[in-house]
């Protein structure tokens, strides 16, 4: 998939699958904007991934804060001209039951990923749709986006509606030339999920490689996690699509653990 001179704007992008995805991005021509929470980290990934400095760029963005997110944008629109690419991937994990789950973070789980995909979304489709070249938007969800785990009450509850609000965006798209799609990834060793093992021990009173084997991998056909390369091959895959025949879906890459 060529994406020469696409402007993608990649949320989450100073580690995990958000890097990677950055990472091929830019192998195949876009110019990519690392979006993060922690700016530092992200100007580190940016200078990593292109040291002149001509085809990345770091951006401080908060996705829960309004304001951050369109001055964020802005300065991408500033810098590169527009954004052709979102790649909605911003998210953390908090595990708890639901008799039990603090209010608080409930509201700070939907808020990143709910709250962060619907302002990310409309500062880019503003740009899209007046540049008039048409536009590409990526959600991150999960197998979650289809099943439910125990202990993940707000992360299911959200991935659920990442897919509600890809359907609207592309009918709403469709006219602008504007594709939106949702990848669904089965458990991948990030970060993320190396804090949810120990915890998810503690919560279910098994042993960590109980939860990998018994919890995490169970339900895959091979015992294998995804990789972020598999992730991140399905997201240029996405981006790379030509037309409006693949718009409105959500692609499931989990080895298995949930087959549509």
């Amino acid at each position: 998939m060529n994406l020469k001179d696409k402007i993608a704007v990649v949320t989450g992008a100073a580690s995990g699958i958000g890097k990677d995805i950055a990472k091929v991005f830019l192998a195949n021509g876009a110019k990519v904007v690392i979006a993060d929470l922690n700016m530092a980290a992200a100007q580190a990934t940016a200078t990593e991934f292109d040291p002149s400095g001509e085809r990345a760029m770091a951006v401080a963005m908060d996705v829960t804060s309004e304001s951050e997110v369109e001055a964020g944008i802005a300065a991408v629109a500033a810098r590169f001209g527009g954004v052709d690419i979102l790649v909605s991937n911003a998210g953390i994990q908090i595990v708890a039951p639901v008799d039990s789950y603090d209010f608080g973070n409930w509201k700070k789980m939907l808020a990143i990923h709910l709250d962060g995909a619907f302002l990310t979304t409309r500062a880019c489709l503003k740009l899209m749709y007046a540049q008039k070249r048409g536009g590409c938007v990526i959600y991150m969800g999960s197998v979650h986006s289809k099943e439910a785990s125990v202990l993940k009450a707000p992360y299911v509850a959200a991935k659920h509606g990442l897919v509600g609000l890809c359907k609207v965006v592309a009918k709403e798209g469709a006219a602008h030339g504007v594709r939106a799609n949702v990848i669904c990834p089965g458990f991948v060793r990030t970060p993320l999920v190396e804090k949810q093992i120990p915890e998810q021990a503690k919560a279910l009173g098994i042993s960590e490689e109980d939860v990998v084997k018994k919890v995490m991998l169970k339900e895959t056909v091979d015992g294998e996690f995804t990789t972020v390369d598999d992730v991140a091959q399905t997201a240029l895959f996405l981006a790379g699509f030509p037309s409006n025949a693949l718009t409105g879906q959500s692609i499931v890459v989990s080895h298995g653990w949930f087959m549509q």
